[in-house]
This record gives C-alpha cells, structure tokens and sequence, in this order.
C-alpha cells in the first residue's frame, strides 16, 4: 500500500451536508483534479495544485480523527487512477466510506461496499453530454443520483430522467437547488406538485457555514 499515493486538495472534519449521511461529523477527502467545468461549481480551488500523499499517510490523517464516517470527494476524484484503492483500503478498516463522483467516469472499479453518491449533470451545468449513463448499472439501494438543478428547464429535464431510466426503483434520487441561485421553496414546491419520489436536498453545510473553504 505505501508505494500508492494520491494529489490531495485538503483533508478537512466537518458535518456532512449532502446525502444519505446528511448531518454526521465526517472526515472528507477532497482529491486534486476534475475533467469536468460545471457553471456553478463551488470547488474550482480541486482542480490544480494539492499535495501527492501516499495512501497510508491519508488513511492515518482520516483515523486522527476517530470518526466513522468519511466522504471521498473533488474535484472528481476518480480522475485519479489510485482513488479505488483508498476506498477499498477504508471501508476495510471498517469506515463508513462514500464517494462523490460526477458519474462522467467508470464506476465499475468502485468497492461494492462503498456508498456511491454520483452526480447526473442537467443541461444548465453545461456538461450534460459528459453523464456516463452505463454506470447506473452500478448503482444499488444503498447508494444515491443527485440532481443539482437551476431552473425549471433543469427540473423537467430530471423528471423525464427519472422516468426514463426508472432511478427511484434503482436508489434513493436527491433534487438540490443551485446554491443563491435557485430557491429552495419553489424547488419543493415543483416536487410535491409532481408527487415526485425524490428527496429534497439542501447543503447543509453551506446554511451553516457559507461558502468557507475547508467546511
């Protein structure tokens, strides 16, 4: 394990808010790099620079903090070829582990015991023809599809996919509004109109702490 190393953004605790594991305290993994430039991303500081860490020396700043709970994430952190095997290494040692993934790149070398969170990208982030839509046949009960959406046409768009490829029998489906661009209230309102199967999403961090880096 020691000859595998990863280019790390930051390593940081804080309360998770997205999410299956919405509100636990939580170590996240933030990995360099992302082949994707959604509109509205909030992480464009991933995309370069970090640091190269080998593999048992992330896995012992995660176990500082003797929490369960620990998120991998970017950037895109499947960009990086070694990403499987920090996630295998963690859910061996017992962590609750998901990952956060953009689904633009091959899930199948994701550890089955690791909770995917993949990202399907709507016509307003600009990279919808980037979705991988093979890797919905990697997706089980236990993991999640995000939608992150902007305006109605977004909203539409995630109905008809919803339908399309039957995600709510697949796994539980997050709707979440565009952060200070999309009002969370006219999003739950589109959803209970619809009597959509989704659950509606909202960054906690973000209500607690903003835009803060490192939260």
């Amino acid at each position: 394990m020691d000859c595998l190393s990863l280019k790390v953004s930051e390593i940081f605790f804080s309360i998770q808010g997205e999410s299956k594991s919405q509100g636990w305290p939580t170590v996240f993994v933030r990995l360099t790099g992302c082949p994707l430039r959604c509109r509205w991303c909030d992480t464009a500081y991933a995309f370069h620079g970090g640091k190269r860490m080998g593999l048992e020396e992330i896995v012992s700043q995660v176990q500082a903090y003797s929490v369960s709970h620990v998120t991998v994430t970017g950037g895109e952190p499947l960009a990086q070829p070694t990403c499987p095997a920090l996630l295998r290494r963690l859910v061996d040692l017992g962590f609750i582990v998901s990952l956060e993934t953009s689904g633009a790149l091959d899930l199948s070398p994701v550890d089955s015991r690791v909770v995917k969170v993949m990202d399907l990208k709507p016509p307003g982030s600009g990279e919808e023809q980037r979705n991988l839509w093979e890797n919905l046949k990697w997706l089980t009960p236990k993991d999640q599809v995000k939608f992150v959406l902007a305006d109605r046409d977004d909203y539409e768009w995630a109905k008809r996919t919803l339908q399309a490829y039957h995600l709510p029998q697949r796994c539980e489906v997050l709707f979440s509004p565009v952060y200070q661009e999309m009002n969370p209230r006219v999003l739950a309102e589109w959803i209970l109109e619809d009597r959509l199967p989704v659950r509606l999403q909202i960054q906690l961090h973000k209500i607690l702490w903003g835009e803060e880096r490192g939260r």
